[in-house]
C-alpha cells in the first residue's frame, strides 16, 4: 500500500510539474487571463492619471506665465505717468471749453481731462512725459502765462 501511494504522488508530482497539462485542463488559464485585464487596466489607469499630472501641470505653468504677463503690464501701466500742467479748473463743461478754447488761440496743444470720481474737467495747456520737464514748464508758465497753473500726474 505504501509504494502505490508513493507512485500516484510521483504521478501526480510528475503530472503537476506540466504547465501544459493545467492549460489544457484550464483550471489556472480564466484566472491568469483576468489577472491580465487587471493588470492592463491598472496600466492604462496609471497613465491616464500620469496625463492628468502632466496636464495640470502645464496648466500651472501657463497660469504663471499669463499672470506674470499680466504684472508686468500693469507694472508698465502704472509707470507710464502723464505731467499735466493744468492752466484751469471748472464744475461746468461749457467753462472749461472756453478756457481751452483760449489758450488754443495762444497756440498751445490743449486737453480737457475729465477727472475720475469728480465733477471737475482739468484744462492742461501741455502734457509732459517727465516730471523734471513738466516742472520746468510750470515754473515758466507761473511767471508768464498763468500764476496758478500746477502739475497734474495721470496714470494710463
Amino acid at each position: 500500500m505504501r509504494h502505490l501511494t508513493a507512485i500516484i504522488l510521483i504521478l501526480m508530482i510528475g503530472m503537476a510539474s506540466s504547465c501544459k497539462f493545467f492549460k489544457e485542463k484550464k483550471l489556472f488559464g480564466k484566472k491568469d487571463r483576468l489577472m491580465a485585464e487587471w493588470q492592463a487596466k491598472q496600466d492604462s489607469i496609471r497613465v491616464a492619471d500620469s496625463i492628468k499630472r502632466v496636464n495640470e501641470k502645464l496648466l500651472a505653468i501657463e497660469n504663471a506665465r499669463l499672470d506674470s504677463i499680466r504684472l508686468t503690464q500693469e507694472q508698465q501701466m502704472a509707470l507710464e505717468l502723464k505731467y499735466n500742467i493744468i492752466v484751469g479748473s471748472f464744475i461746468t463743461p461749457e467753462y472749461a471749453e472756453s478756457c481751452a478754447e483760449d489758450y488754443r488761440t495762444r497756440g498751445y496743444d490743449v486737453t480737457i481731462i475729465q477727472k475720475e470720481n469728480s465733477r471737475f474737467s482739468l484744462v492742461a495747456a501741455e502734457s509732459h512725459e517727465s516730471l523734471r520737464k513738466a516742472v520746468a514748464r510750470v515754473n515758466q508758465f507761473q511767471d508768464t502765462v498763468e500764476m496758478d497753473s500746477w502739475i497734474y500726474i495721470r496714470k494710463y
